[in-house]
């Protein structure tokens, strides 16, 4: 048996395959397991051990489809169900497929008309429920993030002893809190904090200040992120890959929402006696939210409410936090 996970992004989304692929490997120990991801994220799968081989898109799609089918897969399991996987039906006919709901029109009704007609469980057990005719449950253990062996930050960085990281990324605007928000939660947040996020971050976060900050955006990749994650008491993120990253690294954790919701089945799957984990969100009274099930450059309509969250209560569900 040779079995072929295809997820080509985003950081969250892959980081949430792990699961899928661990309880396969689980139930298939002697199976040949391979993974097609954008070359962008290969440090998010080619340091798992359950994989015999990954896969990487870089420029050229049609090299990917001949790589692939030399392996000769005998099943597919398509965790992104777009154009590309539908292109690489082609290059492995004869394989069975299993392919997940992505519930877009479920979606659409929330987003476009407030009907939430989403059964509200996370998206990782649609990824289950596509591969029922395999036998493979869900063992409850979460996600899984591996680094590879003895892996350390660059000596040029220095952590503090004890600290929150703030993750202040997000894909979109909308799923990010203000920086005046963020400069905010700085200023009052006790101990030491530690920024971190893209390259795309370090402009907005430059004017951030603070005795104890230690702001990295932009000075580490990927991989250098989570290890700072991985050595962190709390973290503090958007919905975004490091919200994802954090509750796979069983790390206590607050995730502050925007425009989406959890109800789109992206909240963080936690492992079982995971660290605590809050989310911060506006009710059902913002009759706008979601307004996207991804989200926009700039709120739709001005004035960005569905982000206006009390630094008092940021800091007060941050604080419950168990250390």
């Amino acid at each position: 048996m040779k079995i072929l996970f295809l997820r080509f992004s985003s950081i969250g989304d892959v980081v949430i395959t792990s699961t899928i692929v661990r309880c396969v490997r689980n139930k298939y120990p002697n199976a040949f397991l391979g993974f097609a991801s954008k070359k962008a994220f290969s440090s998010l799968v080619q340091h798992n051990p359950h994989l015999n081989k990954v896969h990487l898109l870089d420029d050229s799609f049609d090299t990917l489809a001949q790589e692939i089918k030399a392996v000769e897969y005998t099943h597919v399991i398509d965790l992104h169900k777009n154009l590309r996987t539908k292109r690489l039906k082609r290059s492995i006919p004869k394989a069975q497929w299993f392919t997940y709901n992505k519930l877009n029109w479920q979606k659409w009704l929330l987003v476009r008309l407030r009907i939430n007609k989403l059964p509200g469980t996370h998206i990782v057990d649609r990824y289950f429920e596509a591969i029922a005719k395999l036998n493979v449950l869900y063992d409850g253990l979460g996600m899984d993030f591996h680094f590879p062996p003895s892996f350390t930050l660059k000596s040029s960085i220095a952590l503090p002893i004890s600290y929150t990281v703030f993750a202040i990324g997000g894909t979109y605007a909308t799923k990010r809190l203000p920086m005046d928000k963020i400069k905010e939660l700085a200023s009052v947040i006790t101990g030491p904090l530690v920024l971190i996020g893209g390259a795309e971050d370090w402009e907005r976060s430059k004017h951030i200040a603070g005795d104890k900050l230690v702001n990295l955006c932009g000075q580490l990749d990927l991989l250098e992120s989570a290890h700072v994650v991985k050595q962190s008491n709390k973290v503090i993120a958007h919905d975004s890959g490091f919200m994802h990253i954090a509750a796979a690294l069983n790390k206590p954790l607050l995730s502050i929402w925007g425009n989406t919701v959890p109800d789109f089945g992206f909240y963080p799957l936690l492992k079982e006696n995971a660290a605590p984990a809050m989310i911060i969100e506006k009710g059902s009274d913002l009759s706008c939210r979601p307004c996207s099930k991804l989200g926009y450059d700039a709120c739709p309509k001005g004035h960005f409410k569905c982000m206006n969250h009390s630094t008092d209560e940021i800091i007060k569900k941050l604080n419950a936090l168990a250390e």
